[in-house]
């Protein structure tokens, strides 16, 4: 059983990266909620003269020592939102990002995978059925708190955790047959 388990796993895994790349690249359901910058030339070299070197995670406006007594007024006065930064020289679609979201990928499945095979269930529509959930709490996880706290478009959130949900589905559609065999 443990060896259906490694090799449900990991070809489940496979199996999301596959998908997830084609519906980021060939499908353009990576792009979907983002928006390019308006007079972006000038956007980035205000942000380079800001940041320079300092990479991050930045919300703006920041809260303040104050808290939230004084952030509600700079909401009120200011845009706001959050901002990754990098500095100039990030390298797109890196192998070393690849393989993290690979392993990401191996990971999540083969603990699907573990998760299934620990239940009594025994038939594929029940374990497919499994699967979603998993992916369903699997999408909820952070792109529910994202859109709701820091305002990601609806949209962007909405795209994501069905490509989150889809994930999970191509999981159990691969990984579901092979454990399917156990003696019940």
């Amino acid at each position: 059983m443990a060896k259906r388990i490694v090799i449900a796993g990991l070809l489940g895994g496979i199996a999301m990266f596959v998908w997830a790349s084609v519906a980021h690249i060939f499908t353009g359901l990576g792009g979907v909620g983002i928006q390019e910058i308006p007079n972006e030339k000038v956007v980035l070299s205000a942000m380079q003269g800001a940041l320079g070197q300092n990479q991050g995670l930045y919300m703006f406006p920041a809260p303040g020592r104050e808290g939230m007594a004084g952030y509600q007024a700079r909401l009120d006065a200011n845009p706001s939102g959050i901002l990754i930064y990098h500095p100039p020289g990030m390298k797109a679609m890196e192998p070393k990002q690849l393989v993290i979201e690979f392993l990401t990928e191996v990971i999540e499945a083969f603990l699907a995978v573990f998760l299934l095979a620990r239940t009594r269930i025994t038939g594929f529509g029940a374990g497919m059925g499994f699967m979603v959930l998993l992916g369903i709490l699997a999408a909820l996880c952070t792109n529910v708190s994202y859109w709701n706290w820091y305002g990601f478009p609806t949209s962007y959130s909405a795209v994501y955790m069905l490509m989150q949900a889809v994930n999970f589905v191509v999981v159990g559609l691969v990984a579901v047959p092979i454990l399917k065999k156990r003696a019940v």
